[in-house]
């Protein structure tokens, strides 16, 4: 492995202290990150990474982004550490505000230690004047679970700035299947906004804050998995929650038009017969 993609382990308790913020943490070593691409920057306190798992981690996922969502985005460091402590499990804030954002990380730790069960956390997020830091907890942690969490963090920051093109075209989509009665959805998140919509209004003409906050979580939980599907061979599993498959592909369809995959990525089964092989 090259000596300049090489990060030493970190101890977090390098003040005597038993844990360290994420805020903290992030304010110490994001000047420490190394570059990936103009956009992506990367630190690893966790263990020294090797070629591979520094290209499964990182550099397959970054790659994969559709170009229009790399522009969109601001910079970005991404830090590795061993684990992160959840102090207060009971009392963590809900959504995706940056409000909660901000006490997420004020009640979040660093620590080189496996937390108790129940405080363990696996990604966390601080935002500086242009620029995002997220901190995943490597250790213990399944890649593909860790390209979900990196990929819906990316999808909430281009939900941040979507365009009224954009927005005008996915509050339609979803418009259209709330008149025709669709059943299900993509992921937790957007399912019980979704039940708290249906219980709080008929009219689904009206775009409420209800129906916009359902529309948003809607918008994060496909484009996670558009993103999450350029980048992986991945399924999605079905059940009594999940939306019909029809549906769920004309929002994928959308999104391709919208934010079109790289050159060699392929986006349905069919698309890898005309994609060129990408180069390894």
């Amino acid at each position: 492995m090259s000596s300049s993609r090489e990060s030493a382990p970190i101890n977090p308790a390098q003040s005597n202290s038993p844990r360290v913020s994420v805020g903290q943490f992030a304010e110490r070593f994001r000047t420490e990150a190394i570059p990936l691409s103009n956009t992506f920057s990367y630190f690893c306190a966790s263990v020294p990474m090797s070629d591979e798992v520094l290209k499964e981690y990182l550099e397959e996922p970054i790659a994969a982004l559709p170009p229009k969502i790399a522009a969109m985005l601001p910079r970005i460091s991404i830090l590795l550490v061993p684990y992160l402590e959840r102090m207060n499990p009971n009392g963590s804030p809900k959504g995706t505000g940056r409000r909660a954002v901000l006490q997420k990380a004020l009640a979040e730790f660093v620590v080189s230690e496996r937390p108790a069960e129940g405080k363990i956390s696996w990604v966390s997020q601080v935002s500086f004047e242009n620029e995002t830091v997220l901190v995943f907890a490597l250790k213990e942690h399944d890649v593909a679970e860790y390209h979900y969490r990196l990929f819906r963090h990316l999808a909430v920051l281009v939900a941040d700035k979507w365009d009224p093109d954009t927005s005008s075209k996915y509050l339609s989509l979803v418009r259209e299947e709330l008149n025709t009665r669709v059943h299900g959805e993509v992921d937790e998140e957007s399912w019980q906004a979704k039940q708290t919509l249906l219980r709080r209004q008929t009219n689904v003409k009206k775009e409420t804050a209800s129906f916009l906050d359902y529309a948003r979580l809607s918008f994060i939980d496909t484009l996670t998995l558009y993103l999450h599907g350029i980048c992986c061979d991945i399924d999605v599993e079905t059940g009594p929650r999940q939306l019909p498959s029809r549906y769920l592909r004309k929002r994928l369809q959308l999104l391709r038009s919208l934010y079109p995959a790289p050159s060699g990525y392929a986006v349905f089964p069919e698309d890898m017969e005309t994609t060129p092989a990408r180069k390894p």
